[in-house]
């Protein structure tokens, strides 16, 4: 008997599915998508059952108004593991599907390839080339960049030449529009493109053959030392794999490493590489996903949405940097990508990789314990040598824009010898505050419980917590004095400042301001890796995998913060964040120096760091959290509140309380503490409290936060608040 009701999962905050009735000329199918009426608007879902039966009467169901998919949306493992998803993250079904979607199928278009529109010269064109184009700069630019052949339109957009100057053109009769689709080869029967490979030391060779000889899923931690060579190691796993026919899958934790890491796969394997991120624009997106899902890419390199990608045969997952905090989703559907490549690698039964220089000390614990396989690479590969490291005590010391005069004449040595320097500053704008030098009023953002950053470049002050701005105040707002002065040092004051010490040699600084448009972060590393820069200044995006042979001395400027945080995980972000910075000097034959300004040179993490290895500094670690019961050895559950009401906020959090104390499964393993205000205590107007689960085992975290949500759901106060539940928090603010 053919189905007559379709159980409908849609993209609404709410833990349930929706029946509608399948009229006869429709044939819905499980996984695939359908169009359906919700109240007033037409939602896009997915088909989650389909039955005969429903808790509602026939005449109030409504009818599927399309259905948009012939086959499932994603393969049967990968569906499998989005179920999962959402119940260990306790985030609706409907919503966490509609996540792993790319936007173009979010918004009902079919799941085909996409014509891409590229221009081109004319003949007239190229007569007219020869003329130049007076004071149309615009046109000159498009007409130099169709020089050298046919560009895509998306990427006249990023080079902000707007469509009409484009239309001109066309016009005139200089330029032309042609619809390309995308052309697909099969893979070459010679997966490898080159001959000349590295060759590999012993502990690579072990590492590979480890993961080689074990068919079927396998957790391997692959913790190497900066420079050891982890990247030769991955394209040594993804070989035979290819040679099988099979896709690889790599994660890397930020868009910045992958201009890199992709030109690397592309030279080294002749099979098509596409590359998945947030960068992309929804067509570019979903002809990746479906060169993926259609096995025409072998491989795909992306940050954490990559992971939910469908692959038709994947053979290997790889997550490098395993231990970066941005692959933790910090809304929505919060899931830790290296956690659910576990889980997949699990479902499809592949082995995964993860690498990093400083495993999280949650990796490390599972691979000590015998969780997962441990492959240690403990030399730099090639000629390349460890680096000296030194810390600078600046108690007492001037400091010019955050500088030290021990440091600026380390690094004339360095740039005299005709080297770069690095210095490293995870503060970006001109300077953290605006100051009343009279009175010591501070410019404070009126939506957050912080102050503005200042920005000179733009002239303006900026809240980096809700992304408020407002031009540079003149006059101070407690006394009136126009005696206003910056306080601290951000990315902007520190290029400034580089410009008077070192006016021969050029700076450039990398950071989320300087490199917003696209393919800006692409141009900078690739004329930083030319020496077009002998100073470089960077914030976090600049301390990760990239290779600058001629960087021999690192400055970390300013880490003092993290060595007292309320947050106990600042110890070890700060000890990875040294080890990885550091790692950035001294990677060819020369040698690499380290310094680190601290106003508490005999701190222990510091002293660790400094004459131990991150290994002495993470069992230490380790030991200490097993005494406080934090994690790994605890399984913690941060509910959020927000509202524009405090007493509310706290209100709802006490009864959260009271409900999960009160629950059969809560036991004398398990602990509540809270509720407390959140670090940030109020960001863009609303009031932020949070309250903490902490369990022993995983197994009971997830019964009862299952069983307990929906009492939490039907509080008098659940409506009034805007909650959230994080599993496993990486951030606590």
């Amino acid at each position: 008997m053919r189905p007559s009701i379709a159980r409908v999962a849609l993209p609404v905050p709410l833990d349930k599915q929706f029946d509608y009735l399948i009229p006869n000329h429709l044939f819905p199918i499980i996984g695939g998508r359908v169009s359906v009426p919700f109240g007033r608007q037409t939602l896009v879902g997915i088909v989650i059952q389909l039955v005969n039966e429903s808790d509602f009467p026939r005449e109030q169901l409504k009818p599927i108004k399309q259905v948009l998919d012939a086959q499932p949306v994603w393969p049967e493992s990968l569906y499998s593991l989005l179920h999962w998803c959402s119940t260990f993250y306790q985030y609706p079904l409907g919503d966490t599907l509609c996540n792993a979607m790319p936007s173009a199928l979010r918004k009902g278009k079919a799941a085909d390839f996409t014509t891409l529109v590229e221009w081109q010269m004319t003949p007239a064109g190229k007569d007219q080339l020869m003329q130049g184009f007076g004071r149309a700069v615009k046109q000159a630019k498009v007409m130099s960049m169709l020089e050298s052949g046919s560009v895509p339109h998306q990427e006249f957009i990023d080079q902000e030449v707007s469509s009409s100057v484009l239309k001109t053109l066309q016009e005139k009769g200089w330029i032309e529009s042609i619809d390309k689709k995308p052309s697909f080869a099969p893979w070459p029967k010679e997966i490898e493109a080159i001959t000349d490979k590295p060759k590999l030391n012993a502990e690579q060779a072990i590492a590979i053959a480890t993961v080689n000889s074990n068919p079927g899923f396998g957790c391997y931690l692959l913790e190497g030392v900066t420079g050891s060579g982890k990247t030769e190691v991955y394209l040594n796993l993804i070989k035979p794999v290819l040679e099988k026919n099979k896709q690889a899958l790599i994660l890397v934790p930020e868009i910045g490493l992958t201009p890199q890491t992709i030109n690397r796969f592309k030279k080294r394997f002749n099979v098509p590489v596409e590359v998945i991120h947030s960068g992309l624009n929804d067509t570019e997106r979903l002809n990746a996903w479906l060169a993926a899902r259609d096995k025409i890419a072998g491989i795909v390199i992306g940050t954490r949405s990559a992971l939910l990608t469908p692959f038709l045969d994947l053979g290997i997952i790889i997550v490098d940097e395993e231990h970066d905090a941005s692959y933790k989703q910090q809304d929505s559907l919060r899931y830790h990508a290296r956690d659910v490549a576990v889980m997949r690698a699990n479902k499809e039964k592949i082995p995964v990789v993860l690498g990093s220089a400083t495993p999280a000390l949650e990796t490390l614990h599972n691979a000590l314990t015998g969780k997962y396989h441990h492959l240690t690479l403990t030399q730099r590969a090639g000629v390349a040598v460890p680096t000296t490291n030194k810390v600078l005590d600046v108690k007492g010391l001037y400091l010019e824009s955050g500088l030290s005069a021990p440091l600026i004449a380390e690094m004339r040595k360095h740039l005299g010898a005709g080297n770069q320097v690095m210095l490293f500053l995870n503060r970006r704008g001109f300077s953290p505050a605006l100051m009343c030098h009279e009175c010591g009023w501070i410019a404070e953002c009126q939506r957050c419980d912080a102050y503005y950053t200042f920005h000179q470049y733009s002239n303006e002050i900026r809240c980096h917590h809700c992304g408020s701005q407002r031009p540079v105040i003149h006059q101070c707002q407690g006394c009136g004095s126009t005696h206003l002065v910056t306080v601290g040092v951000g990315t902007e004051q520190l290029e400034t400042q580089l410009a008077e010490l070192f006016p021969e040699y050029k700076t450039i600084r990398i950071d989320r301001d300087s490199t917003r448009r696209k393919g800006s972060l692409e141009t900078a590393l690739e004329s930083i890796r030319k020496g077009d820069y002998q100073i470089l200044i960077g914030t976090q995006m600049l301390a990760k995998g990239h290779h600058f042979p001629d960087v021999t001395l690192v400055g970390l400027l300013d880490v003092d913060g993290s060595l007292y945080s309320s947050d106990f995980r600042a110890s070890e972000r700060l000890a990875q964040l040294f080890i990885q910075v550091a790692g950035r000097a001294g990677r060819a034959s020369k040698p690499g120096e380290v310094i680190l300004q601290t106003h508490h040179p005999e701190h222990s993490l510091l002293q660790a760091l400094l004459h131990q290895s991150y290994r002495h500094f993470a069992q230490t670690a380790l030991q200490e959290r097993k005494l406080a019961m934090l994690p790994p050895y605890t399984f913690l559950t941060l509910f959020r509140a927000e509202a524009n009401d405090t007493a509310l906020v706290e209100e709802f959090l006490r009864q959260v309380r009271h409900t999960l104390e009160a629950h059969p499964l809560f036991d004398d393993t398990c602990m509540v503490l809270g509720p407390t205000p959140a670090p940030l205590a109020k960001r863009a107007g609303k009031s932020r409290w949070q309250l903490l689960l902490q369990t022993q085992t995983r197994s009971l975290m997830q019964k009862l936060l299952t069983s307990a949500k929906p009492a939490i759901n039907l509080l008098p106060a659940a409506k009034k608040v805007r909650w959230t539940l994080d599993i496993e928090p990486q951030d606590l603010s």
